[in-house]
């Protein structure tokens, strides 16, 4: 079977409006992440009475179940129990944001757990408040070792974004499913959608790099 160049350059303009709703569910799903994320990490590490046990069971909800399902839950369940209902795009940016915050949760929890607490008993001793020494010492000491973890769960959201075909959102995966349903051009669509992937993971995972080159993380 040849590989048809021209067939992969007449389906770049479709598949271009599945990779701006995946950008677009990315940024907004992780945006929302990372806020949830750190709430919830900073509950957690800080033992914070009955609030940490609702970020737990939340955690333990999220991590023990796939994506797949709590989108499918989201959108289908959620109009049933409730009455609530939202369009694909909504459904997948608030599936990406708490799925990827039960996560990032976990890495600030960590990060901020693994900080010395001579430092923290210093600013404390220097007459900062709690939420200044989180502020001004755990929390810039901490994110320099989150940035790995957290570069990791962004590239990982990002892919996440293919599973949201089952909700039929029209982003990447989905434009590239919909043109090899009406072309049989199974090789030629499926390999444009993995580089173009490849390229947005790649693109993310240089920013990244950088970031934490100029943050001097060793």
């Amino acid at each position: 079977m040849d590989f048809q160049y021209d067939f992969v350059l007449s389906t770049l303009p479709q598949l271009m409006k599945g990779v701006r709703l995946t950008i677009h569910i990315t940024v907004y799903g992780l945006l929302g992440g990372v806020v949830l994320g750190v709430v919830t990490g900073l509950i957690m590490a800080y033992r914070i009475p009955f609030l940490r046990w609702i970020g737990a069971t939340y955690v333990w909800i999220i991590r023990g179940t796939p994506i797949v399902v709590q989108a499918m839950f989201v959108y289908f369940a959620l109009p049933l129990a409730m009455g609530i209902r939202m369009t694909g795009v909504y459904a997948a940016i608030l599936v990406l944001a708490i799925n990827a915050g039960a996560y990032i949760s976990e890495i600030v929890r960590g990060a901020v757990l693994s900080i010395s607490k001579g430092l923290v008993d210093a600013g404390l001793a220097l007459g900062l408040s709690r939420i200044q020494v989180t502020g001004y010492v755990v929390g810039p000491l901490a994110f320099r070792r989150m940035i790995p973890p957290l570069g990791n769960q962004f590239i990982i959201g990002l892919k996440d974004t293919s599973l949201f075909i089952v909700i039929g959102v029209g982003e990447l995966t989905r434009q590239g499913q919909e043109i090899m349903a009406s072309s049989f051009r199974a090789l030629e669509v499926w390999t444009a959608v993995a580089i173009i992937y490849l390229l947005l993971t790649t693109v993310l995972a240089l920013s990244l790099r950088w970031l934490e080159r100029r943050m001097k993380i060793i």
